[in-house]
């Protein structure tokens, strides 16, 4: 539930459309819904903005499933990040229309509408390496109503290729730099840009990256102050807060 869908049922109980013991029963698992091994946050879009997503990684096929049609059922859009292919297939069993985004490893529904964001999220990634979390920004900031472009393999290694992506990049309202290895990228795009600019380090490259620490001090230390820094292959958050950015 969302504060449209709130509006819409009460402005339908005023007017006579729905009876008001229909409401409470749409009303009855705010502010959570209890199914035992997990409490379902229906109310989280109305306080922030953003429904509740689903980490898939951790639970069991049959627990992603389970929440994914509860929350199917509340009436809002669902996604389900870090997701498997048998994942992915209980859940359709359950809800054939689900979609999978098998690079970005998400299950998604789209069934509501979502207010537009005001401008063009640019996702960039350093290398193909970096797309399954360059994917998953691209695929959560899509569902949240935000119009992406995605800018793949502009590495620095290799600086023409971005240069090349410049009227993207600079037309972008903001843009999510997703780089592995040394992370140079985000401050190389944040020289070039005039728009936020919101660094994820992932987790792409040999031994002395860390798994992806390297990139994340790297990233810290940019020399580019339009650029912010989420957390290593934090490709869902990073949309989330390009969203917010681009809904303002």
């Amino acid at each position: 539930m969302d504060r449209t869908s709130i509006e819409t049922l009460l402005h339908d109980v005023h007017d006579g459309r729905i009876a008001v013991e229909d409401a409470l029963g749409r009303l009855k698992n705010l502010p959570f819904e209890d199914l035992g091994f997990a409490k379902l946050d229906h109310h989280r879009a109305l306080r922030t903005g953003m429904p509740e997503v689903i980490f898939a990684a951790g639970k069991t096929v049959n627990q992603v499933a389970q929440i994914f049609v509860r929350m199917v059922a509340a009436g809002g859009n669902v996604l389900a990040t870090r997701a498997t292919d048998e994942m992915f297939a209980a859940v359709q069993q359950v809800e054939p229309r689900a979609e999978f985004h098998q690079i970005a490893r998400a299950i998604t529904l789209t069934q509501a509408a979502t207010i537009p964001g005001k401008g063009t999220i640019a996702v960039v990634c350093a290398g193909t390496s970096d797309l399954p979390i360059a994917e998953e920004a691209a695929v959560t900031a899509r569902l949240m109503g935000n119009t992406v472009e995605l800018i793949a393999d502009v590495g620095v290694a290799g600086i023409h290729r971005l240069l090349a992506q410049r009227t993207s990049l600079q037309s972008a309202r903001v843009l999510i730099v997703c780089a592995g290895m040394e992370g140079a990228l985000p401050t190389v795009v944040g020289g070039l840009v005039n728009a936020p600019v919101i660094a994820v380090p992932t987790s792409v490259g040999y031994g002395a990256s860390f798994g992806g620490v390297a990139a994340l001090l790297g990233m810290l230390n940019t020399c580019s102050p339009n650029v912010s820094v989420v957390n290593i292959d934090n490709g869902f958050g990073a949309a989330s807060i390009a969203s917010l950015i681009n809904h303002l």
